[in-house]
């Protein structure tokens, strides 16, 4: 097949292409978001990102930085390829892009469908104390995340100081082995398992309240909170908290007893472990 890349990182394409190669299919095109939405402004270090990508870009490989979406469905049609395979891009792909490769699109996502569709699904599963995610690999359909399921797996394993970089990596070995069966079943043209719509749920971006300790809330929910904050950061950041008058920047807490500072929430104590001021420029 001749397929379509879409993803969010240089690591993100050489993934795909490398499993793409090796299961005999051709890479034609990435493409790749620069904004959140589209028509957005550029995100911040997304020039770094892209300078990153073009620097490992295979020889003769178009790398498509969109601004908008009413051009590609042309754009994407152009390359007569056979299906669209996406691991990591913000915007929702219009019904005409879908329809503008052979077989359509499939996509990869971090987490067990229908649970955690939408944008941040670990961010969502560490804010809920969940124990673990797992990947899924999908048709796209209008709606985010809602198409038939072509394989699955779970056992990815959330502790309580979630290391980013370790995370990821584990989510690389699980698309290394899922990857290859799912686009076994798209040549085949398979509709995939159904997603069961009463259990689905959304995780979208986080609320602006999110970014703001609320001592009185319980406990285990503080503490999700800095740990999910710290995950999306990847350890450069957690919430604002007032503690004895100062302005802290929460980056650890614990829920066990320790050497540091101890604050009550609506249910019971949580430490401070790691903080930062906050300084005058971010009030």
């Amino acid at each position: 097949m001749r397929v379509i890349l879409i993803s969010y990182s240089a690591q993100g394409f050489a993934l795909l292409h490398s499993v793409c190669e090796r299961a005999g299919h051709v890479p034609v095109a990435y493409l790749h978001a620069r904004s959140l939405r589209p028509g957005e402004p550029t995100r911040r270090g997304a020039g770094d990102v892209v300078g990153e990508i073009v620097d490992a870009l295979p020889d003769g490989m178009d790398l498509l930085i969109p601004g908008r979406k009413r051009m590609l469905p042309h754009i994407v049609e152009g390359y007569r390829a056979d299906l669209i395979v996406c691991y990591g891009f913000p915007w929702k792909l219009p019904s005409a892009v879908l329809r503008s490769t052979n077989l359509g699109a499939i996509n990869v996502h971090t987490s067990m469908l229908p649970k955690y569709r939408g944008p941040v699904p670990i961010n969502w599963a560490i804010r809920n104390g969940d124990r673990e995610i797992g990947v899924s690999i999908h048709w796209m359909e209008s709606e985010f995340d809602s198409g038939g399921i072509l394989a699955q797996e779970a056992g990815i394993a959330l502790g309580d100081d979630v290391v980013p970089r370790l995370l990821w990596e584990e989510v690389d070995r699980y698309i290394e082995r899922l990857l290859p069966l799912a686009l076994s079943q798209a040549v085949t043209g398979s509709p995939g398992t159904p997603q069961e719509e009463g259990a689905a749920t959304y995780a979208g971006w986080m609320e602006p309240e999110f970014s703001r300790v609320d001592w009185s809330g319980a406990r285990e929910e503080i503490h999700n909170q800095v740990r999910a904050i710290r995950f999306g950061s990847s350890g450069r950041s957690g919430p604002v908290a007032m503690v004895a008058d100062r302005r802290l920047r929460v980056l650890r807490t614990s829920l066990q007893p320790a050497d540091d500072i101890k604050v009550m929430c609506g249910d019971g104590p949580v430490w401070i472990t790691e903080s930062v001021p906050v300084a005058d420029s971010e009030s």
